[in-house]
C-alpha cells in the first residue's frame, strides 16, 4: 500500500462525518473489535517523553525505537496527508488459560504471556483492520488510508488514549475503566477528517501495584520503564546473553511477563475473548519447562506456527528455557534435560545452560 495518502477528500461537502464515525464505530464492532476512537496527529508531549526516554538508553538494543526520528510521534511525516488516525481495541484474555498465578507459582512450569497463547495477533488485527477500510471506501469511496498493528514506527499507546479508549498507566500499557488492560491495538492513519474523540484521563491514583510487582524493578518510576530490566525485552527483543545479575529474577517466565497487569486493580473489570483465533494452543499455558526444551527446531518451527512466538526463534527460545531450568526445583528431570543440551551448538545458549546447571550444582553443595 503507497505511504502517502491521498490529498483529496473523498466525501461530499454534504456528508456527515459524525453519522460516518457512528457507522464505522458500528461495523468495527461487528469485526471483533470492542472500542473504536480517533485521534488528531498531535503528539508534542508524548515526543519529548520518547526523546527523554531514547537519551536515557532505556530502549537498550532496540535501535529500530530510535532509527525512525520524527516519524514516531508525527504521524503526517510517517504518512503524508495523514489528518486523523483511527484506533481500535481487540480484547485477547484467553478465558481457557490455566491460572496465570498458578503457573508462575509452580517451578516446573513455564509462563508464557498470556497474549501470545494464541494466533498472531499482528495476522489477526492486521486483516481486521483492512475489512474495516474496505468498508469504508464502499461508504465514501477512494480514500487515503495505511494500516499499523504494531508495525511501524507509531505512538499507538499515545493515539489510543487521545481517541479515548483508556490512559497510558504506570506500568506503560493502556488501561480502560471497564475493560482493564488485556487487550491490542491496532490504527489506521487516514485522510478523512472525522471527528476526534476526548482523551481519556487519568484513573491510576496514588496505586503503586505494578511498580511493586515489578520482578525485575524495571518500572523505574510511574510512567517509565527501563527495557533493560524488562523481563519481557530480555526474553523477547534481546538478542543478547540475559544478564547474570537478573537471570534468577526471571523465574519460570520464559516468553515475555504479565506481573505488571496480573496485579493492576483495573483488570477485575477484563472481559474474556471471544475470538477463537486467540484460544490457548499446544499446552503453551501450562507447559512442562522439560518438555519445551526437548523441542528441537523443526518442532519449535511446527508448534509455532502462526504464533507470535516464533518470532524469537529457536536459540532464544532455548536459552530461556535453560534460565528458566536453573531457576527451578533440582530433579532427575530436570537435571538430565539440562545435561542432554551441555554442548548446544550455539554459544549463547550453552552459556545459559551451563550457568543452569551450575545454580543446581549449587543448590546440592
Amino acid at each position: 500500500m503507497a505511504s502517502t495518502l491521498s490529498t483529496a477528500q473523498s466525501l461530499p461537502v454534504t456528508s456527515d462525518l459524525q453519522s460516518l464515525k457512528q457507522r464505522l464505530i458500528a461495523q468495527a464492532r461487528t469485526l471483533g473489535f470492542q472500542a473504536v476512537g480517533v485521534a488528531g496527529i498531535d503528539l508534542g508531549e508524548d515526543a519529548e517523553h520518547l526523546e527523554r526516554w531514547l537519551a536515557e538508553g532505556m530502549h537498550g538494543t532496540m535501535e529500530y525505537m530510535s532509527r525512525h526520528g520524527a516519524r514516531r510521534s508525527r504521524p503526517e511525516l510517517l504518512v503524508p496527508g495523514t489528518l486523523r488516525v483511527i484506533s481500535a481495541r481487540f480484547d485477547y484474555w484467553p478465558g481457557d488459560a490455566a491460572d496465570a498465578w498458578a503457573v508462575l507459582a509452580d517451578p516446573r512450569r513455564a509462563y508464557v504471556s498470556r497474549y501470545a497463547l494464541g494466533r498472531d495477533y499482528h495476522k489477526v488485527l492486521r486483516q481486521r483492520l483492512q475489512s474495516l477500510c474496505d468498508w469504508l471506501r464502499d461508504e465514501v469511496g477512494a480514500f487515503g488510508h495505511r494500516v499499523f498493528t504494531d508495525s511501524a514506527p507509531v505512538l499507538e499507546k499515545a493515539l489510543a488514549r487521545n481517541a479515548g479508549l483508556g490512559w497510558i498507566g504506570k506500568h506503560s500499557n493502556l488501561i480502560e475503566t471497564r475493560g482493564g488492560s488485556w487487550f491490542f491495538l491496532g490504527e489506521i492513519y487516514t485522510d478523512l477528517a472525522l471527528p476526534v474523540d476526548a482523551p481519556a484521563s487519568d484513573h491510576c491514583g496514588t496505586c503503586t501495584r505494578c511498580l511493586d510487582a515489578c520482578p525485575t524493578g524495571a518500572i523505574v518510576a510511574p510512567y517509565s520503564v527501563d527495557a533493560r530490566l524488562c523481563i519481557s525485552y530480555l526474553t523477547i527483543e534481546s538478542d543478547e546473553p540475559i544478564p547474570e545479575p537478573l537471570r534468577t529474577k526471571l523465574g519460570n517466565r520464559v516468553y515475555g511477563c504479565d506481573d505488571c497487569q496480573l496485579v493492576c486493580p483495573w483488570n477485575k473489570f477484563a472481559r474474556v475473548t471471544a475470538e477463537p483465533d486467540f484460544q490457548v494452543r499446544h499446552g503453551l499455558d501450562a507447559a512442562s519447562l522439560v518438555a519445551l526444551f526437548e523441542w528441537d527446531e523443526p518442532t519449535f518451527l511446527a508448534r509455532t506456527e502462526g504464533s507470535a512466538i516464533r518470532r524469537i526463534g529457536w536459540r532464544r527460545w532455548q536459552r530461556n528455557l535453560a534460565v528458566a531450568l536453573g531457576n527451578a526445583a533440582s530433579s532427575t528431570e530436570v537435571l538430565a534435560a539440562l545435561e542432554s543440551r551441555r554442548e548446544h551448538p550455539d554459544a549463547m545458549v550453552r552459556e545459559h545452560v551451563l550457568w543452569a546447571i551450575d545454580q543446581h550444582a549449587q543448590q546440592a553443595g
